[in-house]
C-alpha cells in the first residue's frame, strides 16, 4: 500500500480542436488500461445503443454533463483519475470550442505535460496554435502532438510527417519552450494508445501510454536552492485560556523551504524576525518544503497580515514594484479597457490595477505581434503593462509559478476576465 501512495503522479492536460477526439482518447486510455469499473462500462454500452452507435461511444466515459452527451462536445474541464502500475495520472480533459478557451487555461495551469491532439484530415488549425501556445505560456514541459484519426488518412506516413513539419515550424516561430513528442495514433481503434499498432511499422516512438509512464516529471518547487516564499493566508489568534498569547502565520509554502531559526523579512512593509516554530496541525516539524501548508511562529510580534509574503531575508530577493508587464489571456466577453479600474489576484493577495499599456495582440493565425492595439477581445493572447495601486510583491512566472500568476476580476460583475503570467516590470 505504501508503494502505491508513494508512486509519481503525471497530470495532464488534453487540447485540441472540436473533433479532434480528446474525449474518445481519454476513453481509450482507461478502456485498454483497464481502470473503469464494470458498471461503469455497461452505462456507456448502454448510452453507445441509445444514441445508436453501432460501437461502444468511449467519448462518453469523459463527457459527463447531459449538455456534453447531448451535442456530442466537451464544455467543462473534465478531470479524471487513474493507475498504471508505473505512475498515477491526473487528467485534465479540456474543452476545444474557442469559446471555453479560459477552461483551457484553467485545466493546463497545473500540468506535467499537455497531449495536443491534431484531426490527421484537417492538420494544424487555429486552436492548435492557441492552445500550444498557451500551454507554452503556462511553461508545460512536454507537449505530445498526436496526430489522430490516423485510420482515415489510410494511415499515411508521408501525411503524418508533413503535419509534424509544419507543427515544428509554427513551435520554433512561436517560441514555444517545451519538449516536442510526435505520435501517430487512432483513439477510437487504439492504435499507439495504450497498444501498438500494427498498422504503423513505420512508427518506432512507442505508445501515448508508454510516454506518460516514462517522462520525467520536472518539480521545480520544493528544491532546497529556490527562494523561500511563503504568501500569509491566515493570520492564527486564538481567543482561550490555553493559549493566550499564540499567533501564528497559516499558509501554504510557494517556493523552497523553512527552518526554525531561518531569518525571514516581511514583504511589503520590510520587517524581519526569526522562525520560533512550525507547526501543521498539531505537530511540530523542524522544517517545512514546498508545497507543505503550515503555521509559522515568530520570535517578535510584527504587523503581519493576509497577503503579506514571507521570505528568506539571506536568500534572493522577489521584485516589488507598481508597474507590471505579462502575458495575458482574456477570458471574458466584455474586452479590455485602457485605463479601467480591475482588481487582481495572486494567491493569497489582493489589490487593484489598471491595463496602462497593450505592448502587442498575438495574432494566434501567422503568430505576429500587432502593435497597434487599444483593446482585447474573448481568446486574445497579448503582452500588457498594469500600473498597481500599491507595491506588488512577485516572481517572474518562469521563476516561481505562483508568485508569477495573477488573475484579473470585474469588479463591476465580480467576473474572472484575464489571467495573466508576470514576465518583469513594465514602466
Amino acid at each position: 500500500m505504501n508503494g502505491y501512495l508513494d508512486m509519481e503522479l503525471l497530470r495532464f492536460t488534453t487540447a485540441g480542436s472540436v473533433d479532434d477526439g480528446k474525449s474518445t482518447l481519454i476513453g481509450r486510455l482507461l478502456y485498454d488500461s483497464k481502470s473503469i469499473f464494470e458498471d461503469q462500462l455497461e452505462a456507456v454500452e448502454e448510452a453507445s445503443r441509445n444514441r445508436g452507435n453501432e460501437e461502444i461511444n468511449l467519448a462518453l466515459l469523459t463527457d459527463g454533463l447531459r449538455a456534453e452527451r447531448e451535442q456530442g462536445i466537451t464544455i467543462d474541464v473534465a478531470y479524471r483519475y487513474f493507475a498504471t502500475p508505473k505512475r498515477k495520472f491526473i487528467i485534465a480533459d479540456t474543452p476545444g470550442h474557442i469559446q471555453y478557451t479560459r477552461n483551457m487555461v484553467t485545466g493546463a495551469s497545473t500540468a506535467d505535460l499537455a497531449v495536443i491532439l491534431i484531426d490527421a484530415r484537417k492538420g494544424v488549425v487555429e486552436q492548435t496554435l492557441r492552445h500550444s501556445y498557451i500551454a507554452s505560456l503556462l511553461d508545460i514541459p512536454h507537449i505530445v502532438v498526436c496526430v489522430n484519426k490516423m485510420d482515415l488518412i489510410d494511415f499515411s506516413e508521408e501525411k503524418f510527417r508533413a503535419i509534424e513539419a509544419r507543427y515544428r515550424e509554427m513551435a520554433i516561430k512561436g517560441g514555444i519552450r517545451a519538449q516536442l513528442h510526435f505520435l501517430p495514433i487512432s483513439a477510437k481503434l487504439g492504435d499507439n494508445v495504450v497498444k501498438d499498432s500494427g498498422n504503423m511499422p513505420w512508427h518506432h516512438g512507442g505508445t501515448l501510454m508508454q510516454l506518460l509512464e516514462t517522462v520525467p516529471i520536472l518539480h521545480k518547487s520544493g528544491d532546497e536552492k529556490e527562494p523561500m516564499r511563503f504568501p500569509v493566508q491566515y493570520v492564527i489568534r486564538p481567543i482561550s485560556d490555553k493559549f493566550p498569547d499564540f499567533r501564528g502565520y497559516a499558509g501554504r509554502m510557494a517556493g523552497g523551504v523553512v527552518h526554525i531559526g531561518d531569518e525571514v523579512k516581511v514583504l511589503p512593509s520590510g520587517l524581519t524576525s526569526k522562525v520560533k516554530a512550525i507547526m501543521q496541525a498539531e505537530e511540530n516539524l523542524s522544517v517545512a518544503h514546498t508545497p507543505e501548508s503550515v503555521t509559522l511562529l515568530l520570535e517578535d510580534e510584527i504587523d503581519i497580515s493576509r497577503g503579506d509574503i514571507l521570505v528568506n531575508a539571506n536568500e534572493a530577493q522577489p521584485q516589488m514594484s507598481r508597474d507590471l508587464k505579462l502575458m495575458c489571456c482574456w477570458l471574458n466577453e466584455a474586452p479590455m479597457q485602457l485605463g479601467k479600474r480591475y482588481v487582481m489576484q495572486n494567491s493569497v493577495s489582493e489589490g487593484t490595477c489598471m491595463v496602462k499599456e497593450i505592448v502587442y495582440r498575438l495574432d494566434i493565425n501567422t503568430l505576429e505581434q500587432q502593435t497597434e492595439c487599444t483593446t482585447l477581445q474573448m481568446n486574445d493572447i497579448a503582452k500588457i503593462k498594469l500600473h498597481t495601486s500599491t507595491p506588488w510583491v512577485y516572481d517572474s512566472y518562469l521563476q516561481n509559478k505562483t508568485m508569477g500568476s495573477i488573475v484579473l476580476i470585474d469588479p463591476d460583475s465580480n467576473e474572472t476576465i484575464g489571467a495573466g503570467m508576470i514576465v518583469g516590470q513594465g514602466m
